[in-house]
């Protein structure tokens, strides 16, 4: 079986159905200890699970024992459960979260300064769902580069294909893979969200990351040249129960010059973005839900 296949065999209509009445009965609280006995099982009995997010652990903890790290894989599990949780019940109108954006101030003025829009680089930290709403306030529409939910259950539950009134998505999978929408998109003014931690067989660039070498994309950086706009930096993180923290603060410029110092200039903009991971891993170190081994074959 492929690590795909099994991927989709996470998560069913059952179970996110029995969450969904958890929520309406018990709240937040109540459902969020629902995962310390649903997690065990993962932590037990999924093996890729456990594997993918042990790669993490295992180098954000080096001298941690064995048992130590399994518990840090069970913590992220724990986590991850509960940013579905508020995903879910975000969207169904049940309830909200006090969601602080800093940068705020920097970005509203970035984008005031210039027609263009911005490209939003993030990874899959923290809840980049719950942080695409602290972002309605820019007044901007945002489009998100992503491939289509795989797991259908997953998706009918969480409406993660939905498209409200400010937020637009667009394929990879289309035509150049999605860079004339990306290019029209930032031309008139919009913002442009893009994952850059894992490089699905895209073009990538080698950076250090938690001490060892790992293959990001640099896709979101050629476009940025090209466009001649700033990539701003999105890292989520939950704090408390209600509470999230959207940071958005942190701006790589684009690089500009003759191509062969762009490429170079390119991989100098990896690294930074790889720098900004690392600090997040040391400050959120079970908000990682990376979910694979993205220095396989990197070693």
């Amino acid at each position: 079986m492929s690590k795909e296949e099994h991927t989709k065999k996470r998560g069913n209509r059952l179970g996110l159905a029995i969450f969904r009445a958890s929520l309406k009965i018990f709240g937040l609280s109540g459902t969020y200890g629902l995962l310390y006995f649903v997690c065990l099982y993962y932590l037990a009995f999924d093996r890729i699970a456990v594997a993918s997010s042990m790669a993490y652990i295992r180098r954000r903890f080096k001298k941690q024992s064995y048992l130590r790290r399994l518990i840090g894989v069970y913590r992220i599990f724990i986590n991850q459960g509960k940013n579905l949780i508020d995903r879910y019940y975000l969207i169904s109108g049940l309830g909200g979260f006090d969601i602080e954006l800093s940068g705020y101030d920097k970005l509203n003025s970035l984008l005031g300064e210039n027609h263009k829009g911005v490209i939003l680089l993030t990874a899959h930290v923290g809840n980049w769902q719950v942080a695409m709403t602290a972002l309605e306030k820019l007044g901007r529409t945002v489009y998100l580069l992503m491939r289509p939910e795989d797991n259908a259950a997953v998706k009918e539950a969480l409406n993660i294909d939905n498209e409200s009134r400010r937020i637009r998505i667009i394929s990879p999978e289309s035509y150049l893979g999605g860079v004339v929408e990306i290019m029209n998109a930032i031309n008139s003014g919009s913002i442009v969200s893009i994952m850059g931690d894992r490089s699905y067989g895209q073009n990538s660039f080698e950076a250090k990351l938690l001490g060892d070498r790992v293959r990001l994309p640099y896709g979101a950086f050629t476009i940025a040249a090209a466009a001649q706009c700033p990539v701003v930096v999105l890292l989520s993180a939950k704090l408390s129960e209600k509470k999230y923290v959207v940071d958005v603060s942190q701006i790589i410029e684009p690089v500009q010059g003759p191509k062969a110092e762009k490429q170079e200039k390119i991989k100098g903009s990896v690294q930074e973005f790889a720098g900004m991971l690392d600090n997040y891993a040391a400050q959120y170190p079970f908000q990682w839900f990376v979910f694979g081994d993205i220095w396989e074959g990197n070693n």
